[in-house]
């Protein structure tokens, strides 16, 4: 447990020795969470997201797409009608 001072922007400073513990490194992410009468922070991972386009969607659908031989050997390996 250690006693920080809170600056007059909101501001703390983590201990060296706890960043390095975490992994916690300058302009890392923290999570914070208010849990009543508690502050917890744990350090947070930002993932790169990509974003498709409706075309690239309807595209790999339409690649997707079985033929009629191809359903009806699934649907018979399976027993279906």
């Amino acid at each position: 447990m250690k006693t920080l001072v809170v600056s007059n922007r909101g501001q703390v400073t983590l201990p060296a020795a706890m960043r390095k513990r975490l992994g916690i490194k300058g302009g890392d992410v923290v999570i914070v969470e208010d849990r009543g009468n508690e502050i917890v922070l744990k350090p947070g991972v930002v993932l790169e997201l990509e974003l498709y386009t409706d075309a690239q969607i309807a595209q790999w659908d339409d690649d997707d797409k079985l033929d009629d031989g191809e359903r009806k050997r699934i649907v018979d390996a399976f027993g279906g009608t």
